[in-house]
């Protein structure tokens, strides 16, 4: 396994130290309400502390893996674990599962499958004598989780050693960012590919609509910081730049809902510059209008965490508490923007916009997420109730159009587009006179035949 150091300041820990002794932040209390569209709630903490953990979601389960258990003030003696604790939203409980082989934090981690990546990452602290430095020992190793198997294995390791990375999944491939670098790992093959870097600082990249974006704090030569969106092309290698956010966010992460339950949307969650105590931040980058809104911010002001998504709804977990620098277990679940008011995406991959030979036609159709009532409505007319794939049949000849309709458990009602074909069934082929001559004069042949037959056994009789 490779490792590095990075250096960091003395003077850095004892400002750090004399920060978390001062006041120490006290988490609120959630009522058992139902919660509303951008807003926060408490669910079930962590059984163990951490912050600089990595944290995943795979099959409807949340997975936090590794961290530190130590303050900020206590940053030089580690504290780097392999803890492995799985959340299930449903029942709001944490389970221990198999620990990650190799204790550390501040790791990128990526789900492809049921298995979650763990990409390089701070496995240690070092102090040198001379300078009177402390260093992080930085990782390039890559281990494994399989969800199903409750397994470990180890990988190739990333190409060089690094820590505060971050990861997202992108056809197929993962891709790890950091402030020096950003690489490609193709799980089927096992193999890592340089890209250009990320033009942001402690870019946090998210997929959409499988486009790699990164978000982070940017800033030209002798420039004014701002918020940057970049949008990588991976047939050019190259970044574009997006609109700039009101508050440039540090300390924290950004997540993306898909567009299935809510919006399709990037939460940008962390802390404001240049601000003490710097309040916590919630803005919303829109891709497609190429905007950003402010959001209610998280609670618990704290850096250091993670966020996964499941259902469009994000969860935020573990961290060091700002004013305190104390590990948090904290777990505070986010109801974005617009949730429940997304309609089903209803998509027809049969019948075709094309000729059909024959009466009968298959109607196939997906949908991006489970509907309680589906139907389809035929050349304008009433819908008709389905469960699923079905076969249209008895169609009449000529032009045909059809529109399939689902109802989410909110009551939204997605269509999609309508489809026309046509039907032209072959005509049958009426008898020639050639044919019906010819079928007489066999006809006639036949008679002869049978009457030469009998008057020759008559005679013989």
């Amino acid at each position: 396994m490779g490792m590095r150091v990075r250096k960091s300041a003395t003077l850095l820990l004892v400002l750090v130290f004399l920060i978390a002794s001062c006041v120490m932040a006290v988490n609120p209390v959630f009522s058992s309400a139902a919660v509303a569209e951008d807003s926060w709630a408490r669910k079930a903490p962590m059984h163990q502390a951490r912050a600089g953990l990595g944290v995943i979601a795979v099959n409807g389960k949340i997975y936090a893996i590794g961290g530190t258990t130590v303050s900020t003030s206590n940053a030089y003696r580690g504290g780097f674990v392999g803890t492995n604790e799985e959340y299930d939203p449903a029942t709001d409980t944490w389970t221990y599962r198999k620990p990650m082989p190799t204790p550390r934090a501040y790791f990128a981690i990526a789900a492809y499958g049921n298995k979650i990546y763990c990409i390089g990452g701070t496995v240690g602290v070092s102090f040198d004598e001379r300078t009177r430095f402390y260093s992080y020992i930085e990782s390039d190793v890559n281990e494994v989780y399989d969800t199903v198997t409750d397994t470990w294995e180890t990988k190739k390791t990333l190409p060089y050693a690094q820590m505060e990375l971050q990861a997202t999944v992108v056809n197929g491939k993962i891709y790890v960012v950091g402030g020096a670098s950003t690489y490609v790992y193709d799980p089927k093959n096992d193999a890592w590919t340089l890209k250009k870097q990320a033009p942001a600082s402690h870019p946090w990249p998210v997929t959409v609509d499988n486009r790699l974006i990164v978000t982070g704090e940017y800033s030209k030569l002798h420039g004014t910081p701002k918020q940057t969106i970049f949008i990588y092309n991976a047939e050019t290698d190259n970044w574009s730049e997006g609109a700039s956010g009101p508050i440039v966010v540090v300390e924290g992460t950004a997540a993306a809902t898909t567009g299935t339950k809510a919006p399709q949307k990037i939460y940008v969650i962390g802390l404001a510059v240049e601000q003490y105590p710097p309040p916590s931040v919630n803005q919303v980058y829109d891709p497609k209008a190429d905007a950003w809104t402010k959001a209610t911010a998280m609670t618990t002001t704290r850096k250091d965490f993670d966020v996964a998504v499941i259902n469009d709804i994000l969860y935020v977990i573990g961290g060091h508490l700002y004013l305190s620098g104390q590990v948090t277990s904290v777990n505070e679940q986010y109801m974005p923007f617009g949730y429940g008011t997304v309609p089903p995406k209803v998509s027809i991959a049969s019948p075709e916009n094309k000729n059909y030979t024959s009466g009968n036609v298959s109607l196939v159709f997906t949908l991006n997420k489970p509907a309680l009532w589906m139907g389809y409505s035929l050349d304008g007319k009433e819908n008709i109730t389905v469960t699923g794939n079905i076969t249209l049949v008895g169609l009449t000849d000529g032009l045909h159009n059809i529109t399939v309709y689902a109802k989410d458990e909110y009551g939204n009602v997605g269509a999609s587009e309508p489809v026309a074909f046509t039907i032209i069934t072959p005509p049958t082929e009426p008898f020639s006179a050639t044919a019906l001559a010819a079928a007489a004069a066999a006809l006639a042949t036949a008679l002869v035949a049978g009457a030469l037959i009998y008057y020759k056994r008559k005679r013989s009789h």
